[in-house]
């Protein structure tokens, strides 16, 4: 005849068996949000001949269908400004401030690689390339319009296409979950308008280039789990 096991023994099991599991978990799991704050210095791309560079920082929310691909809402507060009324040939000068807002997917390498046992894949997994589309809305301050000039106008709300590259660099916690990433990329926004500077001129759209620096924070438990080891 068989015998049951007696009560201790089966707890004992049944606690011997949850550990394993949440072992073989370590290094799988992740948490699906991410709160971010991020710092950009900003240059247009337009119609004025000497470039200025201007800072902006802002927030962003990150939703992970996994570790290696993403979509970011983002937000920005800022200053624009640009030319100079005494050496540019045109006598062009600008000042302003904005805001944005943007929606990405964001794709890193690791989701299409197979990353395990291997220092190379493993290095460039975080390397990712985003696109999506964002409103800014653009407030100039100051600007020069010498007589017969170009026009343009002062207050602007511009849809754009953001394209951005980057890197993440992931920290894990004592469960080798993602929980805090540190965000380098470069970003080129393509303005549907040729009005950002408040110069409208020829028929060339204006473009922003901004270069980020960000930081991720992972919100929630991390009991989501991973097709394969994120922390190899």
């Amino acid at each position: 005849m068989i015998k049951f096991l007696s009560k201790p023994t089966f707890l004992t099991l049944l606690v011997c068996c949850l550990t394993l599991f949440a072992k073989a978990q370590i290094g799988y799991n992740y948490a699906k949000v991410d709160l971010g704050i991020g710092f950009t210095s900003n240059q247009i791309f337009g119609d004025v001949a000497k470039k200025t560079t201007t800072q902006s920082f802002g927030g962003s929310l990150t939703y992970h269908i996994s570790p290696f691909f993403n979509i970011v809402s983002e937000t920005q507060f800022g200053s624009l400004a640009g030319g100079n009324q005494y050496s540019d040939p045109n006598r062009r000068q600008f000042k302003g401030n904005f805001f944005s807002t943007q929606l990405r997917e964001q794709l890193q390498v690791g989701e299409l690689i197979d990353y395990s046992d291997n220092n190379f894949y493993n290095a460039i997994k975080n390397f990712y390339s985003s696109v999506g589309v964002g409103v800014l809305v653009n407030h100039v301050t100051s600007i020069t319009r010498p007589v017969g000039s170009e026009l343009g106008t002062n207050n602007t709300n511009i849809i754009f296409i953001p394209l951005k590259v980057g890197y993440e660099f992931k920290i894990f916690n004592d469960y080798d979950q993602p929980y805090i990433k540190i965000d380098l990329g470069v970003q080129l926004n393509a303005m549907l308008s040729d009005n950002l500077d408040g110069y409208a001129y020829g028929s060339t759209n204006d473009f922003l280039i901004q270069e980020t620096l960000g930081i991720k924070f992972a919100i929630g438990a991390g009991n989501t789990s991973y097709r394969k080891q994120v922390s190899y």
